[in-house]
């Protein structure tokens, strides 16, 4: 080969190289940075764009599309000495890809950090109660701590959510410990209520069966102290009337008086207790009596007729 047409080969790939150089096709989604003879000069935005060859470097390109930056699990120590593990997840986006580029060495890794950080100082404040049931307090709070230190960085913060909080596998255990001791205590609770509830309405029932049982005792009793009054006025109002016969000479009182005298004697005879029935002395006069007065009834009758 001939030294012109080693030449031309060589021309020819040079300017092909040029153009190579000189002629770039940013993509959507994407932004470069072009440093001039060591120094930022400006930005690319997506399309084709002319670079002087040799001069202009391409030194950054950005992805501006929303980025996702998953938080590693991390122990963090709760205000009440409790050990949780709590993970998270941002949603960023470059906005200023000079300031991301320039202003921190590696803002992928300073995000995660932060968001970390973050994370630890704000569970650090709370209890495990409040940190295992205050999730919407939380994402507040780390949102309104990072925003500044992003849009210092040239980014802006879309969403923050945290993805996990949960208690060590040791506080795990112990807190299901606790929760089978709290339901047995409250199941023995209820049971006690339960049985006490019990006693008290079976000492209800019994007062209120003793007092009704007192108030038909007295019902009955007065009802007994009724009929023995009534039956006083009757034997009063007959032993008058006795008395007033026996004054004026009637007959008829005998009679009633030795009727009673029989049947005194008939039941005390009847009587189941009484093996031996002793009979009074003047028996005979009294029943000679009770006879004779019945014989004087007829005679007066007779005589009325």
């Amino acid at each position: 080969m001939s030294s012109g047409a080693l030449f031309f080969i060589i021309l020819v790939g040079g300017v092909i190289y040029t153009l190579t150089r000189m002629v770039r096709i940013v993509p959507q989604g994407e932004e470069w940075l072009i440093e001039r003879l060591g120094k930022y000069s400006k930005t690319l935005m997506p399309g084709l764009h002319l670079l002087t060859p040799f001069v202009d470097i391409i030194r950054y390109r950005i992805i501006t599309k929303e980025q996702m930056q998953h938080t590693k699990e991390q122990e963090v120590i709760t205000k009440d000495n409790a050990v949780v593990i709590i993970s998270a997840i941002v949603f960023y986006r470059v906005t200023d890809p000079s300031k991301a580029s320039y202003s921190i060495s590696n803002y992928e890794a300073a995000v995660s950090n932060i968001t970390m950080t973050t994370l630890r100082g704000v569970i650090g404040g709370m209890t495990l109660n409040e940190s295992l049931s205050h999730r919407d307090q939380i994402k507040a709070e780390i949102t309104l701590k990072i925003r500044d230190s992003l849009t210092s960085w040239g980014l802006t913060l879309g969403n923050l959510e945290v993805q996990e909080i949960r208690p060590s596998p040791r506080l795990q255990e112990a807190m299901e410990r606790q929760a089978a001791a709290d339901r047995d205590r409250e199941a023995a609770i209820l049971i006690a209520d339960g049985e006490r509830q019990a006693a008290i309405a079976k000492a209800e029932g019994r007062k209120k069966s003793a007092i009704l049982e007192a108030e038909g005792r007295f019902e009955a009793s007065k009802l007994e102290a009724q009929a023995k009054v009534e039956l006083a006025e009757g034997d009063k109002k007959a032993m008058m009337i006795v008395t007033q016969g026996l004054s004026q000479g009637e007959t008829a009182p005998y009679y009633l008086l030795a009727q009673r005298y029989i049947d005194s004697v008939q039941n005390l005879g009847e009587s189941s207790n009484s093996k031996v029935v002793f009979m009074p002395s003047d028996w005979q006069k009294g029943l000679a009596g009770a006879i004779g007065s019945l014989g004087s009834l007829g005679n007066a009758l007779n005589d009325k007729e």
